[in-house]
Formats: C-alpha cells, sequence, structure tokens
C-alpha cells in the first residue's frame, strides 16, 4: 500500500503543462486526495479508470473499447511506444510504468495497463508483480468490465505480437474470485471461453467450489456444461466440486451420473471421488450399489474413510438391512477405523426399531468401555427405547447415568420418561420428575399436556385443573392441546357445562379451536345424552370455518346411533357424503350396532348391504355386531352363517364375536354348542374376558348346573379375570335356590370385601332366596344394609319379605313392612293385597329368574 502511495505522489509531481488550465478546484481537490491518500483503506482506492475522468480530456466512446480516454497530447502513445521498448525486459518496463505513473497529469488507460500486463506475464521474474497488481485492480472499484478488459487484453496480444499465453487471463479470474467478486468471475470465464482461451483447471476449480459454496449451484452446474461442451472435462477435483454440488441440490442420481462419466472416459479417479458418489448413492438408499463400491474401493487400495463408512451403516440401519450394518462395523473397526458416536447411535437405533433394546443397551455398554463419549441424542434414543418397552427402571437409571456424566437432559428426553411412566401408571414418578425438569428449566408446555392427558383419561380431573394451576404460575402459557385435553377430561366425568366453558377461554385467549375441540364436545354431548347441544356444536363449528374431519363426521353418525336416532343417521350420512365425506368400515358399523341395539335387524342387513355396494369391506366388529343382532333374536342359523363366512375370509375371530356367539346359545340353554364355541377360543390363543365366563355361568346356572358354573368362577380366579357384580349375583343366586345359603353367604362376603357394591337385583336375589328358606333374620339385614346404601327396596322386595313373615305366622311384622313400604312413596301392587288378603306369595316370572 505504501508503494502505491508513492506512485500516486510522483504521479502529481510531474504533471503536464498542458493541465496547468485544469480549474483551481480540481487542482485542490486532486492535491487534498494526494496528501490524505495513505489514510485511505485499500479497498477505498479509486480506479484508474474512475481518476481519469477527472482531467477534461476528449472522451472517445467506441464500442469495443469504451473506457478508453485518449490525452489531447500523445503523452499516452509515447508511454506505449516505450513499454514497448522494454518489452524484452519485463522488469524495466515495469520500473518505468511506476515512474511515469508518479508524474502529475498521467492518466492510465486500458491500453496502457493491458500491455503492461501482457509484458509482466512473458517472464517469470515478474509474475508476483502481475498478480499484485490485478489483485489490486479487482479489489478495488474495478472498471471496465471484465469483458471489456479481457477483449483489450487479447486486443493488445495480437496488436503487439505476444505469444498466447493465458497466464494474465488465469490470474485475472482468480484475482476476481479472491475478491469475491462472482458474477464478474463468471463473465471473465465465459469471454475467455468465447475467444477459445481455456483457463487452467485448478483455477477452474476455485471459480467451481466458489459458486458452490455461496450456493450458485444452478450456475456453477451450468458453467461446467459450458466447459464439457468444449472438452473441458477437469480433473478429479473438478469432479469433487461438481458431484458436491449435486449432493447439495439433493440431485443425487446425478451426481452418480457424473461419477460413471468420469469413469468411462478414463480419468484416474481418487478414494475422494468414491467417497463422494457413496454418499450419493446412500442417500437414495441403493445399498447394493454402496457396498460394491466399498469394495471397489478396499480392492484399489484404499481404506474408505470414517464418513463413508458412516454414511454406509447409517443407510443400511435405514433400510433395516442390521446384518449388514453390523458387518460393515466390524470391517470398519478391524480396518482401522474406530467406530464413531454417529455409528454407534446409529446401530443402536436399528436395535430399538427391531425391539432388541437391551442389545442396545449392551452395544451402549461395549461403546463406553471403548472409549467413545456417549452424546445426548445416544442417552435420549436409549431412554425412549427402555421408556417404550416399559422398563423405567433401566430408563431412569440411564437418565442419572447421564447427568453424572454432565449432559444436560433436553426436555425431549424427559417428555419420553413421562410417557414411559404413563404407560407404567407411574403418576408420582412422573410428578417427581416434572418437579425436577421445573427447576432445571426444561419443562415445556408438552410435557404437562402429557401429564394433563393423563389424569384426563383417568377421570381426574380435579387433579388436573390443579396441575393446570401449576403450569400457569410456572409462566408456561397452555396450547390449544392443553385445552383440549381438559374438555376430554371434562366430558369423560359429563361435566358438559365445564367443557364448554373452556371452549368460551379458548376463544378468550385468542386462540382457535380446531376440529379436535369441536369434536371432543360433539362427543360429550351424545354420550351426555343431548343430542340437541351435540348439533349445536356442530354448527358452531361449521359457523368458524372449521372443517369437520372424516372423525368429526364419524362422532355425529355414532352419537345418533347411540341414542336411538339411527335412522336419523341414516339421513345424515347421505347429507356428509354430499359434502365430500367418504364413509368407512367405521361409519356402518355405528348404523349397523345402532340397529341392532333397537332389534331392527333387517335395517341392520340393509345397511350392511349399502356398505358392501360401495365397496366397503365389512371388518370383525361388523360381523360382530350382525352376529350378536341376529342372536338377539334368535336367528342364530343367521348368526353362525355370519361366523363361517368371517372364517372363510379368513378373518381373525376376537373375543367380543366369540362372546356374542356364546351369548346367544346361553341364552337358547344350548350349552353345548356354547361349550364349543368356548373350547375354540381357548384354542386359537384368545383369553376369555368376564363377559363370556358370566353368559357361561348364567348358561349352567339356568341348567341348575352349579358345578359347572362354580368350575368356571374357579377358572377365572386362577386366570385373574376379575369377577364383576354380574358374575357373583349369578352364582349366588344359583346357590341360595339349591339351598346352599352358607356358601351363597360366603361369596357374597367376598365380593363386598372387593369393593364390589351390591345394586337393587343383587339385593333382590339375596333376599328372595333366604325368605325361601326361612332366613327371615338375615333377609332383614339385607334390607337394612340397603336402607345403609341408599338403595330403594323395590314393591318385588317388599313382597317377598311380607310374605315370608305370614308364612312364618309374623303377622305384625308383615304389616309393619307394608307400612315401611308406604312412608318410602312405594306404590303396593296387586301381589302386595293378595299376599295380605290371602296370605301367600304367587313366585312371579322375576323372581323365578332370580
Amino acid at each position: 500500500m505504501n508503494e502505491m502511495n508513492d506512485y500516486i505522489s510522483e504521479y502529481f509531481k510531474f504533471i503536464r503543462p498542458s493541465f496547468l488550465c485544469f480549474q483551481s478546484t480540481m487542482r485542490m481537490r486532486m492535491r487534498r486526495f494526494s496528501n490524505n491518500l495513505s489514510s485511505i483503506p485499500p479497498n477505498n482506492l479509486r480506479p484508474f479508470s474512475q481518476l481519469s475522468t477527472n482531467f477534461p480530456d476528449k472522451i472517445i466512446s467506441t464500442p469495443n473499447f469504451p473506457e478508453k480516454i485518449i490525452s489531447t497530447s500523445n503523452s499516452q502513445n509515447q508511454i506505449l511506444d516505450t513499454l514497448l521498448t522494454h518489452k524484452s525486459n519485463p522488469k524495466s518496463a515495469l520500473k518505468f510504468f511506476k515512474g511515469v505513473e508518479r508524474k502529475r497529469g498521467f492518466v492510465k488507460t486500458v491500453d496502457v495497463f493491458s500491455l503492461l500486463l501482457q509484458i509482466l506475464s512473458s517472464t517469470p521474474q515478474t509474475h508476483s508483480s502481475l498478480r499484485n497488481l490485478l489483485n489490486n485492480y479487482v479489489f478495488g472499484d474495478s472498471s471496465p468490465s471484465p469483458k471489456v478488459l479481457v477483449e483489450h487484453l487479447l486486443e493488445c496480444s495480437g496488436r503487439y505480437g505476444f505469444e498466447s499465453d493465458s497466464r494474465v487471463f488465469n490470474y485475472l479470474l482468480n484475482s476476481y474470485v479472491r475478491a469475491n467478486k462472482i458474477v464478474d468471475a463468471v463473465e471473465c470465464f465465459r469471454t475467455l471461453l468465447e475467444h477459445d482461451v481455456i483457463p487452467w483447471v485448478p483455477i477452474m476449480n476455485i471459480l467451481l467450489t466458489a459458486m458452490v459454496r455461496r450456493n450458485m449451484i444452478c450456475n456453477a452446474r451450468q458453467l461446467y456444461d459450458e466447459m464439457v461442451e468444449r472438452g473441458m472435462y477437469g480433473d478429479c477435483f473438478t469432479l469433487h466440486v461438481v458431484m458436491r454440488a449435486c449432493l447439495k441440490e439433493g440431485k443425487f442420481e446425478e451426481a452418480e451420473k457424473f461419477f460413471k462419466e468420469a469413469k468411462g472416459r478414463g480419468l484416474k479417479l481418487d478414494a475422494a471421488s468414491y467417497s463422494i458418489v457413496v454418499q450419493a448413492v446412500c442417500k437414495r438408499m441403493d445399498l447394493n450399489l454402496a457396498c460394491k463400491l466399498l469394495k471397489e474401493m478396499r480392492e484399489l487400495g484404499w481404506v474408505p474413510s470414517e464418513g463413508t463408512y458412516t454414511s454406509v451403516i447409517v443407510a443400511c440401519v435405514k433400510r433395516g438391512n442390521f446384518v449388514e450394518a453390523l458387518r460393515l462395523r466390524d470391517e470398519m473397526v478391524s480396518s482401522g477405523v474406530p467406530a464413531n458416536v454417529i455409528v454407534a447411535t446409529s446401530l443402536m437405533k436399528g436395535h430399538c426399531m427391531q425391539g432388541d433394546v437391551n442389545v442396545a443397551l449392551q452395544l451402549f455398554d461395549e461403546i463406553v468401555a471403548s472409549g467413545v463419549a456417549p452424546d445426548v441424542g445416544m442417552f435420549s434414543l436409549l431412554i425412549d427405547g427402555c421408556s417404550k418397552i416399559g422398563d423405567m427402571e433401566k430408563a431412569y437409571d440411564l437418565y442419572t447415568q447421564m447427568k453424572l456424566m454432565g449432559i444436560q437432559p433436553t426436555v425431549l428426553i424427559v417428555n419420553f420418561l413421562v410417557k414411559g411412566f404413563w404407560k407404567q401408571n407411574l403418576l408420582e414418578n412422573a410428578y417427581g420428575l416434572l418437579d425436577e425438569a421445573v427447576e432445571r428449566g426444561i419443562a415445556n408446555v408438552v410435557t404437562y399436556n402429557i401429564i394433563l392427558m393423563w389424569l384426563c383419561e383417568l377421570g381426574k380431573v380435579k387433579e388436573a385443573c390443579n396441575l393446570w394451576d401449576k403450569m400457569m404460575s410456572h409462566g408456561i402459557t397452555p396450547s390449544l392441546v392443553s385445552y383440549n385435553n381438559l374438555i376430554l377430561g371434562h366430558c369423560k366425568k359429563g361435566c358438559m357445562d365445564d367443557a364448554y366453558s373452556a371452549l368460551n377461554d379458548i376463544l378468550e385467549r385468542g386462540l382457535k379451536p380446531n376440529a379436535v375441540t369441536y369434536t371432543l364436545l360433539i362427543d360429550g354431548f351424545f354420550k351426555k345424552g343431548d343430542s340437541e347441544r351435540a348439533f349445536v356444536m356442530f354448527e358452531q363449528m361449521l359457523a368458524a370455518s372449521i372443517a369437520p374431519t372424516d372423525h368429526t363426521f364419524n362422532t355425529v353418525i355414532n352419537g345418533l346411533g347411540k341414542t336411538g336416532r339411527v335412522f336419523e343417521a341414516q339421513d345424515k350420512l347421505k347429507d356428509f357424503i354430499k359434502q365430500g365425506f367418504i364413509p368407512t368400515s367405521i361409519t356402518y358399523n355405528s348404523i349397523i350396532n345402532g340397529f341392532v341395539k333397537e332389534g331392527a335387524i333387517d335395517s341392520a342387513l340393509f345397511a350392511y348391504q349399502e356398505m358392501r355396494e360401495r365397496g366397503i369391506f365389512p371388518n370383525v366388529i361388523t360381523y360382530t355386531s350382525l352376529i350378536n343382532g341376529f342372536c338377539k333374536c334368535n336367528k342364530i342359523d343367521l348368526a353362525l352363517e355370519m361366523h363361517n363366512d368371517m372364517k372363510n375370509k379368513r378373518m381373525e375371530l376376537d373375543v367380543t364375536t366369540y362372546s356374542a356367539l356364546i351369548d346367544g346359545f346361553c341364552k337358547m340353554q344350548d350349552m353345548e354348542s356354547a361349550s364349543k364355541f368356548f373350547s375354540e377360543l381357548l384354542a386359537i390363543g384368545l383369553a376369555p374376558n368376564a363377559v363370556v365366563y358370566n353368559s357361561m355361568i348364567s348358561g349352567f346356572r339356568h341348567l341348575n348346573n352349579m358345578e359347572a358354573a362354580l368350575n368356571l368362577h374357579q377358572k377365572m380366579i386362577e386366570n385373574k379375570v376379575p369377577c364383576d357384580l354380574k358374575t357373583y349375583t349369578s352364582l349366588i343366586g344359583g346357590l341360595l335356590r339349591d339351598g346352599k345359603l352358607s356358601f351363597a353367604l360366603d361369596l357374597y362376603s367376598e365380593m363386598i370385601s372387593k369393593g364390589i357394591v351390591p345394586d337393587i337385583f343383587m339385593y333382590t336375589v339375596l333376599i328372595n332366596g333366604l325368605c325361601n328358606h326361612g332366613q327371615l333374620e338375615n333377609a332383614g339385614k339385607i334390607l337394612k344394609e340397603m336402607n345403609g346404601n341408599n338403595i330403594i327396596p323395590s314393591v318385588l322386595v317388599y313382597n317377598t319379605l311380607i310374605a315370608g313373615h305370614f308364612k312364618e305366622g309374623n303377622l305384625q311384622e308383615a304389616y309393619r313392612l307394608h307400612d315401611e313400604m308406604l312412608d318410602k312413596g312405594l306404590v303396593p301392587d296387586d301381589i302386595t293385597y293378595d299376599i295380605l288378603v290371602n296370605g301367600k306369595l304367587k313366585v312371579s316370572h322375576t323372581l323365578a329368574g332370580a
């Protein structure tokens, strides 16, 4: 820079007399420029083309040389002539130029500059000076344009007879790249090609690399195509640049194409070329070719790099080819390339995807022992895997280990653990982890949402509301998902006013409810039996321009079916189809099941036929609903046809299907057929539930086969199937009928100890059985128990007790019970008066059934 300042100072000392007539203002400006030049940063130096325009010389603009300035004197011609005398001595030419440059009034034109550049390029001794001149020129606000300068240089070369040498052009092109003037560099490059000047391959590579780094991918590839048209394929490095450009653009097949073309024309490829193409092949998941290329590399004597092995191993895991991934890992290690964190994490992910979390944990221990430091991603993967398989003890151990290693947990890891605790119903553990996450400042709204949904699904809405308040107190704003979870909880509890209030809160906070919000409310109102408000929600949803989802449409149809409005559901389905809804088996199952519940089996079959005509295949639920309907209306033959049809279609029958068939046969008292299906159910590996057992127990009880019924009860206990109220009612009723009072009362005590609360039917069975066997005192205790449980005895219960006391001659107690019945607001029926008049109870059908 100091040398440049000297040049400018000398330039003003020897200004020609012809310039003494310049305006005084211009002289002052130029002197000021000379005096202050040393303080101007290099990048702010104005190029010679702009300095020359400050002089009042005549500017001659021509199409080819718009920047050429010719002085009114012949000084420029003299400089050119003098430079030519130094043509064979570039150093003296440069010295002369520097001297002239220091003189006042010197105007450096493109002609002079071009000639000097050509002279300097003629010998290696001045190549460094050539580079410096070009760098200074380009780094400034250079002018003329690259195209004009290149053409001046070419014209100069031809005019003065310089040997054809592209050095000056290559240096110029390199200077444009170094100055980050890529557009100018491209213009320079294309101008050279137009004039058949072939840039050096390394310079060409530098330009392409710069373009790729600046995301000028399309331009780089276009430029390369122009090179290829002239037979300029470049070298291996050129191939690297072009292939990497393809990778950056996501055009993996093109990268492979360039590789094959280079190989086909005999270019001696290097290991880097193979590594890049392997990456491209792995991106498009062609594992066979990737492994073939790896093999070629090894045959050529190269050890694939860590990155190359990593790419192939990761691709193998993604494609599920775990055996090959493990083989490559072993090959990698045996070649002296250490397995890295990415390889280890990928292999662990593969094990976890296959459900082999324990194998992933073993690999983790091996990797840690080998000195590879696990990162947060590795811990995250394993904690998620352990949480998904329910091994929360190991998941939490890993969490603790991670913290001891100084690796900070992420909110993602916390959420994995919370989900795992949910799966194992470990609510207290989840609360403890949440508190820790809050202290660390990593708990977010998703963390709270997981626990909110958990609590709401459990029906613990009050706890959910408390958690909500805690979330708000920590400055975490509820999301729409938070509100949807709360609405779900209120709907499950049947608190629809609270659910609707949550919707208003959403609107007040400026959030926009979505289809999930309204669908939850619609479903909640239908389950509450409030169809009208359900439709109000549906209309409100449409008014808010929220498009119903398929789930919304199905919820409406299902809700109508469950509230006894199945014919209306059919009409709605037609309307929904007009709106673009495409019904599925779920849709028709709701309608079919609705008709079955109403006993309209013909309408159910009509819906089934319509379903088939629409090309919708019935599933297990469809068949089960129809089988259940046929059994209810005693069309067991049609139920069996449906069962056989399912078998012919190789559909897997579930417990619900067998339950419907077994219950149908039990009600027909065909226990042989019921037992056959019960055995079939066990044979295919299904576990009978309480519903199936209850049907079988009730069937045997009606046939007075209490031994078989009690054996089934014992199997329930052995198989840990929980006995419910219906189970105990059937067994106790049968035992009381057989006079096995002690056994019956033992079962009753067992039932109470399990927390099962008797209902009016159970109490009726007990009192009837005790009275029939003269156990009036115990029957009276049962009556008091009913009163204690706030269960109002029925007229049938009082009739049974009154009849029992009449039979025993306890008339006073019989009349007291009659008065008590009246006090409870019960209206005596004809049977009551028949007992009081005749002193006996005619056994009713209900009692006989009990």
